[in-house]
This record gives C-alpha cells, sequence and structure tokens, in this order.
C-alpha cells in the first residue's frame, strides 16, 4: 500500500472525511497513477479490456419469482458479427424490416468487424440498471 492510500484510508478512520470523500480521493489517485505510470508498466486498476457482458434479471411475476443471469463472452460477439456478413443481402434486408416493424431500427448492413470493435471498446464502461416495480435488470460488462 502506498502512503498517499494509507494517508486517505488514516483520514477516514479519523472520521475527518466520509466514506464518499475517500472513494473519491481513491479513486482519482488511482487515475494519477495509471495516467503518469512509466512505459510498459501494468495498469495501476485491475479493470482491463471487456471481457464478458454480463446481463442481471430479477422479475417478481404472478408466476412466481424469475432469475436470468447471463454472461456473453466477447468474442461471442466477434464471432457473430464475422457469420452475419455471410448472410445474403436479401435476406438481411428482411432481417432489418422486421427490426424495424418490431420497433428496433437496427441495421445489420452497418455493423461490421472494425465498428465492433469500436463498440466493444467503450462497453468497459458500460452499467445499465432498469428498475420497475417487480423487476430488476442489470447489464454491465466484466
Amino acid at each position: 500500500m502506498n502512503e498517499n492510500r494509507r494517508k486517505i484510508l488514516e483520514m477516514l478512520a479519523m472520521g475527518k472525511i466520509t466514506a464518499d470523500e475517500a472513494d473519491g480521493l481513491l479513486a482519482a489517485l488511482e487515475k494519477e497513477r495509471a495516467d503518469s505510470g512509466p512505459a510498459g508498466a501494468p495498469p495501476s486498476s485491475p479493470k482491463g479490456k471487456p471481457k464478458y457482458i454480463r446481463v442481471l434479471v430479477e422479475d417478481e411475476g404472478h408466476k412466481g419469482p424469475v432469475k436470468v443471469n447471463v454472461r456473453v463472452p466477447m468474442q461471442l460477439l466477434r464471432a457473430g458479427v464475422k457469420l452475419a456478413s455471410l448472410i445474403p443481402p436479401e435476406a438481411r434486408e428482411r432481417v432489418n424490416g422486421a427490426l424495424r416493424r418490431e420497433g428496433l431500427p437496427f441495421n445489420l448492413n452497418q455493423v461490421t468487424a472494425d465498428n465492433l470493435d469500436e463498440l466493444v471498446s467503450h462497453l468497459d464502461d458500460l452499467t445499465l440498471d432498469i428498475n420497475e416495480q417487480k423487476t430488476k435488470v442489470r447489464v454491465f460488462c466484466e
């Protein structure tokens, strides 16, 4: 444990700062270390590129509780995009039309391996929480 981290934790223990303030200071400290670390040094945060998209659903429906816990490997998304490029153009248009009719303005023709990598690079910050009356949905990367 480095000296700055120890000081922050001591201030928290003595009641000089709140837990939220300590959390903010520790996050800033880790970001500073990551930004100014020597070339080739491992990142100070254990978080790297996401390897999975996780979907958690808890629903207290009228037929009893339903729990869904899905962990999708990012490599599966990449493979799916590569396979989608093999779909004949006429079939892709039919799929796009069906998606639009269902209210999903999604175009399979616009998803390529290149822009999928860009999308995946932004997913590491993804956290989506939905709380309805009886349903909780959480989507995040890990």
